[in-house]
């Protein structure tokens, strides 16, 4: 779960480094990064969800 772990907060960084970006500068290819670490957050943070019910069992 720790690796996990990691891999979400690397996720969280690049978001959150290219949605700034695109906030900031209006830079296009950053808000098309972003938008496709966000896809891969959720899938990471679904994943977390599955794996922390179970360790809670």
């Amino acid at each position: 779960m720790k690796e996990l772990v990691e891999r979400i907060n690397v996720a969280i960084g690049e978001f959150s480094t290219n949605a700034n970006l695109q906030v900031e500068n209006g830079n296009k290819a950053a808000g098309t990064r972003a938008r496709k670490a966000s896809l891969e957050l959720e899938k990471l943070l679904k994943e977390f969800r599955k794996v922390s019910v179970e360790a809670a069992k």
